[in-house]
């Protein structure tokens, strides 16, 4: 189902949306923001500059740090007195990034995340399950309006308490689950320990997942625990650009769809900050065009994509974004290497073998770093030639694709910490003395 029209526009008329609003947004956040006012005059731009999209690149970037610097209202548009909505990150690296919404963001809000639970597969007939923490952390919220305004019934259940997950999916009859990759395989666990079996016994038929990145092999790993007739769709959004709703995947599985009279991306080399062409891979930078509370300009979302502007077998016109090959400030350096957490994942989730759960340790002896990458085995098993046969699999998989030597642990099933959140799956030890 296409929530609205706006999703199916011609090119042009999507980009004549973008323009007027562009011009709109950068008038009034250079008289409003006094940062960004300054930011635009020491790049040597004025808002009568911006003529044509093509114009967008002349201004300069925002990043998370300018909104940490101006701590916590600096960069709104509006007077506290306007907003009716204010969420915050966890801050658990320092100050929290706090973002606001007028009650006209919020009706946007909801317009885009309904649009994206629809491209997914949600309909009013759903009854859904958010699994994401209630709170300062937009992902539930979002979600939540979203659905409700499709007309689905909502199960607020929010994270923990995984049994009680299972007998609400059983009760109420769950057919759609708001979770992440992550949490959705600990709920299948958990459900198999209380003797439920996901596929047969539980009725959810959709996945809405996000918040962390689905690889296509964490996809099959799903499939093989909530069943082959599963719809798994990911959607992508961030705190800072509104949250969830910024993309999502339809049916056809070929990327997310950016609701583009909201948001316009681009996508930039992530060190020189030169805008690539579209097909090209870089970090995707997104402007917000209708935002009144906090409408962020060129922000720096040091994810790494792709975007595409064929029109979508779906019918949808808006451009999609290739689902995220990691982050840039994820990214690690390893003996010179540069290798992203999600490289690692594919390799572990090739082998049968070998569950979903894992950690990434890096440590340092003398001058050297050291790779180790802990996982857990699918199934027990005390075949010491076995297990020498996997860990060496592994080993040489992982020095082909990445060029590096790494010391594999195999760990008992359920051994690895679970998470009902983002998964941490990197442990650097290499500053701690």
């Amino acid at each position: 189902m296409i929530w609205s029209k706006e999703e199916t526009l011609p090119r042009e008329e999507i980009e004549k949306i973008q323009l007027e609003r562009l011009k709109e947004t950068v008038n009034r956040v250079y008289a409003k923001v006094e940062p960004y006012r300054k930011k635009m005059d020491e790049a040597g731009v004025k808002p009568e500059d911006i003529q044509s999209l093509a114009d967008l690149s002349k201004l300069p970037f925002v990043t998370k740090q300018d909104m940490r610097d101006n701590y916590p209202f600096g960069l709104f548009a509006v007077d506290r007195d306007s907003l009716v909505r204010i969420h915050a990150s966890s801050g658990t690296t320092g100050k929290p990034t706090v973002v606001g919404y007028t009650e006209n963001d919020l009706k946007t809000w909801t317009d885009c995340v309904s649009r994206i639970a629809c491209m997914g597969g949600a309909s009013s007939h759903d009854v859904a399950q958010i699994c994401f923490g209630y709170g300062m952390f937009t992902g539930a919220l979002g979600l939540h309006y979203g659905l409700e305004k499709i007309g689905a019934a909502i199960v607020p259940s929010s994270t923990g308490n995984s049994q009680k997950q299972i007998m609400y999916m059983q009760d109420f009859e769950t057919s759609l689950l708001v979770a992440t990759p992550s949490y959705a395989l600990r709920l299948a666990e958990v459900a198999k320990e209380m003797g439920v079996d996901p596929e047969k016994d539980l009725k959810v038929k959709i996945a809405l997942v996000g918040s962390e990145l689905l690889t296509d092999a964490m996809r099959e790993e799903m499939h093989k625990v909530w069943g082959r007739d599963i719809l798994i769709t990911s959607n992508y959004g961030m705190s800072e650009l509104m949250g969830p709703g910024v993309s999502g995947e339809c049916l056809e599985h070929c990327g997310m769809h950016i609701n583009e009279d909201y948001f316009i991306p681009e996508i930039i080399n992530p060190v020189t900050g030169k805008v690539l062409p579209a097909g090209e891979q870089g970090e995707l930078v997104i402007t917000c065009i209708k935002k009144e509370g906090l409408p962020l300009i060129r922000y720096r979302t040091k994810d790494i994509t792709r975007l595409f502007y064929e029109k979508c077998a779906c019918g949808r016109t808006f451009c999609r974004m290739e689902n995220l090959s990691g982050r840039s400030d994820d990214m690690l350096k390893i003996r010179g290497v540069n290798v992203f957490p999600s490289q690692i994942e594919e390799v572990i989730l090739s082998f049968e073998e070998l569950g979903p759960h894992y950690e990434i340790v890096l440590e340092r002896e003398g001058y050297l770093d050291k790779l180790t990458v802990r996982v857990e085995l699918a199934e027990s098993t005390d075949s010491f030639a076995a297990l020498e046969r996997i860990t060496n699999a592994v080993k040489n998989k992982i020095k082909v694709i990445l060029g590096l030597d790494a010391k594999i642990k195999l760990e008992s099933p359920n051994t690895l910490q679970r998470f009902e959140g983002k998964a941490k799956r990197v442990k650097d030890l290499r500053s701690i003395k």
